[in-house]
Order: C-alpha cells, then structure tokens, then sequence
C-alpha cells in the first residue's frame, strides 16, 4: 500500500510539470541511473480531470506520464515503429513525460519501448489507437463536378482488405488521385450538387467535414439578383462595386475589386473607387428602415450569437495576370451606430444611427481582420482558379495600419460590411490586382 501511495504521489508531482514547463530532470538522475534496467509501473494522462485513472492505451499525439523506477538514463521511447521525440527536462528518475508521435504506425506491435544510452530495453505494452480519418479544409467549397479538388486533415490511410473512400453529398463516391496521411486529391463527383459535409471512411472509422459542401449557411452575399439573400447586387453605400456573370463565376454572379489597370500604390494608398465593396444597413427613410433583401441588418439573416467561433469566408480568384502585392484586405464589420444607409438620426427601433460616411473604418476601436496572402517577396494569385478563402472572426483585432484595436466586437456590430484594400501597416509593390469573390458566408465550425 505504501508504495501505491508513493507512486500516485509521483505521478501527481510530473502532472503538475504537464502544466507548467519546468526543469525535472539533471546530470544526477541520468547518471544515478545509468546502468540500470528501467522499470515502467503504469502510464497516466496528463489531463488534470483524468489524473486518478492508469491507462493502457493512447491515441496519437496523446501527451502522457510513465511512471517507475531507474528512468533518468532513458534516451530513446519507441511506439510501435515510431521514435518519440524526447524533452530532457521532461525524462526524471521516476517519470517520463512525452507525446506519442502523431504518424500512423507501418508495424503494429502495441509495445511502447524505453531505451537507455547504455542499450538497455524495457518494452511496456501499450496500444497506440489511431483515430478516425479528420478533415479540417477544402481549397474550394463550391467546387463543381469533375473539379479536382484538395481535403486536408490527419489518418488518410489506405488498408489492402479496407479501401479509403470519399463520399460527397448524395452518397456520391469521388474518385482518389493521390493521397498523404494529412492531404488528398479527389475528383468532385458527377452529379454532385447537393449541399453538405463530405466523409472519408477508412479501417479507423468514418470522419466528416465541419465544413458544408456547397455551403449556404450564413450567407450574406451571393451577388445573384435570384439568390438566398438578394444583398450585394445595388448601391447599398457610395460606391457600388461591379457585379458580373460572364462565364468565369462559381456559382452565378461575382463581384470584383480593381479594375485590371488602376495601379494599386505599394503602400496601399486609398482607392475606395475601385477597391473597396461596401454594404450599409438601412434605407432612405425617416426614421430609418432596414428593408429585407435591400437594406437589411446582417445579424437579422445570420445567427451571430456565437461569433467568437464562426469564420468568415468567401470564394476567390485572382489571375495570374493581375496577381496582388501591395495593402492588406481590411474586413470590417460595423454597427449601425457606426454607419448606415441613409440620413444619421434614429432607426424605427429608437437606436441611434450614424447615417453615411467614410470615417467610421478609420476609428482605432473598430477591430478588423487584415486579409493579405502575398508576402514582401512574392505577388498572390489563384492561378486563374477558385478558392475558398477562411478568415476567423477570432482574428479580427486590428486597427487600418496593423496594431492592436482597442474595442471589441459584439453581436450588435454584425450590422454592415466593408472589405477595402487598403493600407494594413505593409508595404509592398505596385500593382493591377484583379479580385473576383463571391459567396461571402459566416459559419461556425
């Protein structure tokens, strides 16, 4: 009973260092134990809510406690066929702490080996579980049937006896180009038009996209007149931005910021005219309205009560001929208090509202994401394709010339939407950038 106690005590002492990083381990322990058969006694999780249970198996990438005697000395920890990547100060006399390296095993053994410098070897069974197949992205959300598209994630894994297989909405099978434990190529299925997550299926078990397929969810602009939103296709501000629907869209009408020979400045010098797409709540009326299908609140047609957690996304293709490296794309959301369409005064709700203007991006406490993809030394461009652009909510934190905002969004600030390239704190190279986006969406995932 005495030494049970002894090693729970130890094992609650290298929880502890689970949490906070410090040194467990000097040349004494390793040399103290050098010679010595390591002993392993049990392996625990680094979980403070699971720190009474003992296991005996772990999924990949699982951060654990090895618990025993004469481990100091220990140099190298094998699962399966695969070699932890050890921290010193992480290996003591009586603990071990470690990741289980996060690959998929080529030999399944369920023995976790413990090394020593000296050649020594303790094998400890242990089962290492590897998940079900998990896919985070796709390079193109809208894609349509034939397209070659991309999926990343993690456990992309064939088995002779199991064949990997990607279904698409509709119970649609999708041809396998090519594939990596974390990336793979398919081919978009014929007849593949239904909205929905996508799975992948592998001898692990089935995952599925947190993401939609075709996604329509939280949409606010899809620049159709016909569309589920109908926003984006007048002048809801003072500069309507071109819509167009000739035979390079995605899914119907796109909208375009730059003109193709209006030179963008490297620092990203104001052209509200050619690069900026606005949308103000509100209508030309006393007190103000906000019109549906014309004029209405964003947060009145997408649920922002989760916003902490949404991502704002939208479709884009740059061509190669008119890539862009200069000003950053400042994504912005406003109250009505900040600006409407309209006259300032009250709205029919009694709030008061801001009217028209160009001032309220410039205020310092509006946060706002600063979209840039190219880099100082590279122009962006989408090679003539589609994409599907991600920007979290979370990231919107900034100020127009890159520092740190001081507010904060709130619900209520989902109200109106500006993207404006311009300025972001970087300078670049002049440039004639050509940006078509279409389907810009907020969802949670």
């Amino acid at each position: 009973m005495k030494n049970i106690f002894r090693y729970f005590a130890i094992a609650a002492l290298a929880l502890g260092s689970c949490m906070a990083v410090t040194s467990c381990s000097d040349d004494t322990d390793a040399k103290k134990d050098k010679g010595a058969q390591p002993v392993i006694k049990y392996a625990r999780s680094c979980d403070i809510n699971a720190a009474d249970s003992l296991i005996t198996k772990a999924s990949l990438g699982s951060h654990l406690c090895f618990v025993g005697d004469n481990l100091g000395d220990v140099q190298q920890v094998w699962f399966n066929d695969q070699k932890c990547k050890l921290n010193p100060t992480m290996v003591t006399s009586h603990t071990i702490i470690l990741d289980i390296p996060n690959v998929i095993p080529g030999e399944v053994t369920n023995i976790a080996k413990f090394i020593t410098s000296t050649g020594l070897t303790t094998e400890f069974p242990f089962e290492v579980v590897v998940p079900g197949p998990r896919i985070n992205t796709m390079n193109l959300e809208y894609a349509t049937p034939g397209m070659e598209v991309t999926l990343n994630g993690a456990y992309f894994v064939e088995d002779p006896n199991v064949p990997m297989t990607v279904t698409f909405p509709g119970n649609l099978d999708a041809e396998i180009r090519s594939f990596t434990q974390t990336e793979m190529t398919v081919v978009v299925p014929d007849d593949a038009t239904i909205e929905g997550p996508i799975s992948v299926t592998t001898i692990y078990g089935t995952g599925e996209t947190p993401f939609h397929f075709l996604d329509t969810r939280g949409i606010m602009f899809d620049f159709d007149a016909d569309g589920l939103t109908g926003l984006g296709m007048g002048a809801q501000c003072w500069h309507a931005r071109p819509t167009r629907n000739d035979g390079d869209g995605i899914s119907g009408d796109y909208m375009v910021l730059g003109d193709g020979s209006t030179p963008l400045s490297a620092n990203g010098d104001w052209d509200d005219s050619n690069y900026s797409f606005e949308y103000w709540a509100g209508a030309w009326t006393d007190p103000v309205t906000y019109p549906e299908r014309e004029g209405v609140r964003l947060y009145d047609i997408v649920d922002f009560s989760d916003f902490e957690n949404m991502i704002f996304k939208f479709e884009m293709l740059i061509p190669s001929s008119n890539p862009w490296q200069a000003g950053a794309m400042q994504i912005i959301f406003a109250g009505t208090d900040k600006v409407s369409l309209g006259n300032a005064g009250v709205d029919i709700y009694g709030n008061t509202v801001a009217g028209c203007n160009n001032t309220y991006f410039q205020e310092e406490s509006l946060p706002r994401a600063l979209y840039r993809p190219w880099t100082d030394s590279s122009a962006y461009h989408t090679d003539g394709e589609w994409v599907t652009a991600r920007v979290p909510l979370s990231e919107f934190l900034y100020t127009q010339d890159g520092g740190t905002s001081s507010g904060h969004l709130e619900q209520s600030s989902f109200a109106s939407l500006q993207m404006f390239v311009w300025a972001g704190g970087v300078t670049g190279v002049e440039c004639t950038p050509v940006i078509k986006i279409d389907n810009i969406r907020c969802v949670t995932e």
